[in-house]
């Protein structure tokens, strides 16, 4: 379709950017201080003056249609100028409000993310911030969450993604388990050792069959699917557990298990919604996320 040959209500426009934005109409309705009604009927009248249909349901959210995400383009560059203008004018173009979640593992949310929180509270207090912690991918053009960490890289065109660095990770065991048997361990006697699992332990004894220890699943006596738990249990000796050295440097009761094991690497990006990076507060929480995320790597050998 040849939007450039149709007059738009602005009205109707920017109801349509913002519903976009938010995901369903009770939060552009917020956003827009109208009634959930009024900004309905303001989309509708946009798609009966279009004849297409720009939303479909999904769940509790609207998805925008190909119609939909044809015309949001169009639209979008209206809705950003009319916003620098509306902020001028109001003198509040740091107050930016609204909500955006966040999707990351329990590991990460809990040992690297407050402080960056923290700081993200200062620099931008009216943003609500929720953290969903799965560890299994958010669909984010489902709108389950506005930003993802993830640790592998997304394949839909879709997508926005950043790769911020590569992980470094080890086996680490606590102190208390170590010293039972002489504070250091061999790699060729790790399969007598007791692991902690995981989401999923075949997977877990592949990356450590591949790191060169010669464990089983027999090896894995206790697993959860929550990486918070199984870490637990790795602080408090119940087992030996693979992770991150960025994570392990926050536990000083954890060192390394095996002195002549070498470590390995996995990638972190940071995931948008090609849409929902163009979004004033979204892009303020994925900025900071880059920032901050990154700093916290010492160093970054695999970096490309």
């Amino acid at each position: 379709m040849n939007w450039q040959s149709i007059t738009f209500d602005w009205n109707q426009a920017r109801a349509f950017l913002v519903t976009a934005e938010e995901g369903s109409l009770s939060a552009a309705a917020r956003a827009l201080n109208l009634t959930q009604p009024t900004l309905s009927r303001q989309v509708a009248a946009l798609e009966e003056t279009l004849g297409v249909t720009l939303f479909e349901r999904v769940s509790k959210s609207l998805v925008l249609t190909e119609a939909g995400v044809e015309l949001a383009e169009h639209v979008r560059a209206m809705g950003e100028a009319a916003s620098r203008v509306s902020l001028a004018a109001s003198g509040q173009s740091q107050q930016i409000e609204g909500m955006v979640t966040i999707s990351t593992t329990d590991i990460l949310g809990i040992y690297l993310l407050p402080e960056i929180l923290r700081n993200l509270r200062r620099k931008a207090p009216g943003i609500e911030i929720r953290i969903r912690c799965t560890n299994s991918l958010s669909d984010l053009r489902r709108r389950e969450a506005d930003i993802a960490i993830r640790h592998v890289e997304p394949d839909h065109p879709d997508l926005y993604a950043r790769k911020l660095y590569d992980a470094s990770a080890k086996v680490y065991g606590a102190r208390s388990y170590l010293s039972r048997f002489g504070d250091s361990l061999s790699m060729k006697d790790a399969g007598a050792h007791d692991f902690i699992g995981f989401d999923d332990n075949p997977q877990l004894v592949g990356h450590l069959r591949a790191m060169g220890l010669p464990v089983t699943e027999a090896n894995i006596k206790l697993s959860s699917p929550s990486g918070a738990v199984a870490w637990e249990y790795v602080r408090r000796g119940l087992g030996l557990g693979i992770m991150a050295d960025e994570i392990a440097a926050c536990c000083p009761e954890l060192v390394p298990a095996f002195d002549d094991l070498t470590e390995v690497y996995f990638p972190v990006w940071l995931v948008t919604h090609r849409e929902l990076h163009t979004s004033r507060r979204i892009r303020i929480v994925f900025d900071h996320l880059v920032e901050h995320l990154r700093h916290k790597q010492p160093h970054q050998p695999h970096e490309k």
